[in-house]
């Protein structure tokens, strides 16, 4: 199922909900019902739960977007990495040259055809890309430099090749989901509680009043989604692409 068309029937659902249970409400509430007596109590209430699930909405958006923006993070650095490890041993002999740089290659395209699909599925990296990164670290640590110019970029070679593992492994760390269940479970409860206390203040008089009540239950289910579409960095709609990958080495899309 799409996770757009999974937003579309959370939100049409929660609207539902309110629809129902408002019609419900008016058919089974008293003749000499008021629905304009709601303590002022209750309106204090469902302020201060409104604004405090509002805080803890946003708290959780920005965590989950911060980790997204991190995985993009690490993913540009390791492709930039390994892009300069690729420019660097131009000053090798050809044959030391050409196999890093294959090595490379195979890496990338290993990474972006294969790794990429088990990082969506299984929110893990394979055993296979880190022996591929493994071979270039050997390509690269056990050439000894045959002059000067040669010894000079060794060491920058080393901290790149350095820099990408430390990628790498942010990559694998990032995988998986950013919040914990106790987390959504104190989410999707303060969301119950906060339309809950809609309907603690009897909004039932008008079209008006329901239309809104569902326009903030949909909004509610809206912001939900999106906090359950950037928990997973790699493996929902809105997700971490390859494109670093693709863009400093074109060949790997093929």
């Amino acid at each position: 199922m799409s996770d757009w068309l999974v937003l579309v029937l959370a939100m049409a659902g929660a609207c539902a909900v309110v629809v129902v249970i408002t019609l419900v409400r008016q058919r089974t509430a008293s003749e000499d019902e008021d629905p304009s007596e709601t303590p002022d109590v209750i309106e204090y209430m469902t302020m201060w739960i409104g604004v405090i699930y509002a805080i803890v909405l946003g708290l959780a958006i920005a965590g989950v977007w911060e980790a997204r923006s991190a995985a993009q993070d690490h993913v540009q650095a390791e492709a930039q990495a390994l892009h300069e490890i690729s420019e660097r041993v131009r000053v090798y002999p050809p044959e030391v040259r050409d196999r890093v740089r294959a090595d490379v290659d195979a890496y990338v395209e290993y990474v972006v055809h294969t790794e990429w699909r088990r990082m969506a599925d299984e929110q893990q990296v394979t055993e296979r890309g880190g022996e591929l990164l493994g071979r270039v670290r050997a390509d690269v640590t056990d050439y000894r430099p045959g002059n000067d110019f040669e010894a000079q970029a060794y060491q920058p070679l080393l901290d790149q090749m350095a820099a990408a593992d430390q990628a790498r492994n942010a990559r694998a760390d990032s995988t998986g989901v950013t919040m914990p269940p106790v987390v959504w479970w104190g989410l999707i409860t303060g969301g119950l509680i906060t339309i809950g206390m809609v309907f603690a203040l009897q909004i039932r008089r008008t079209g008006r009043e329901l239309v809104l009540a569902g326009l903030f239950s949909a909004t509610i289910a809206f912001m939900l989604f999106l906090i359950w579409d950037f928990d997973a960095p790699y493996s929902r709609g809105i997700a971490v692409t390859a494109e670093p990958f693709l863009t400093m080495f074109p060949g790997a899309g093929g």
